[in-house]
């Protein structure tokens, strides 16, 4: 299994269950991720939702070698529609699933690791905690879910995406992107004590709360803007296939060794 899942005490728990590859995405990740998302929505018993995972790090992004074609059989086509499904239409399923979710952040969340944090109300970072999304250098120049604008203002998310560098979880605290920056060895504990505060409320205070604040970004551009931004990102790849060897690949490989 590469997701596990818990619920109790009104509080479901998702865990990122990859360790040995940082947590890496593949397919079979992201589809039982989003089953585990899908389950605790539908579970009358749970009031809160807490994504956390296993190992040093949260997660180093999509593991595109383990279900993609091989550069040479690889179309926009192709990427478009497996992109679409599994990046951009799970990861809006989860910022709307009508109940409170946490994030529990430690070591690196890189690129498509923000996909997965992003979509949560409120982020707990451990203070080793490094947010980064280095897609500029890939050669591509936008994201599947451009949540960076909204998680960090204009010009904080043009530097982290012009420079590649990661942004550290005090950073990310003081751009109102981390809830609260919490000791690694306190990270899980601090989650759960939140998520405990959080079940404590009425259910349908909850979710009407949450539905608040969501469609009011929704009115201000967010959902347009995560889909056009989506379609600019299709626009990289498509330059990117035109380089032989579809470097994307090689680069991604390279960023995972060094996480090892």
């Amino acid at each position: 299994m590469h997701v596990l899942y818990e619920a109790a005490d009104r509080i479901a728990t998702i865990t990122l269950n990859r360790p040995e590859v940082a947590n890496a995405q593949n397919a079979a990740l992201l589809d039982e991720l989003d089953a585990a998302w899908t389950r605790a929505a539908d579970d009358a018993d749970v009031s809160v939702i807490v994504l956390r995972a296993e190992g040093r790090h949260f997660s180093a992004g999509h593991d595109l070698k383990d279900r993609w074609p091989s550069p040479d059989a690889i179309t926009l086509e192709w990427i478009y529609s497996a992109e679409s499904r599994r990046y951009l239409e799970y990861t809006l399923r989860w910022r709307n699933v009508p109940k409170p979710s946490i994030a529990a952040v430690q070591g690196r969340c890189i690129a498509g690791g923000l996909m997965l944090c992003w979509p949560c109300d409120l982020i707990v970072a451990a203070e080793d905690a490094l947010f980064s999304d280095p897609v500029a250098t890939m050669g591509i120049g936008g994201v599947e879910y451009h949540g960076h604008t909204w998680e960090l203002g204009a010009r904080k998310a043009k530097e982290i995406l012009f420079t590649g560098r990661p942004v550290t979880a005090e950073e990310a605290e003081r751009a109102g992107m981390v809830n609260r920056v919490v000791p690694r060895d306190r990270l899980d504990a601090e989650a759960r004590d939140l998520a405990e505060q959080i079940a404590k409320m009425p259910p349908f205070a909850l979710r009407q709360a949450k539905r608040a604040v969501n469609q009011t970004l929704d009115v201000q551009g967010f959902h347009a803007a995560v889909q056009s931004v989506f379609d600019i990102h299709q626009t990289g790849h498509g330059n990117a296939l035109s380089v032989s060897g579809y470097p994307i690949l090689v680069k991604l490989d390279e960023m995972k060794e060094k996480l090892k």
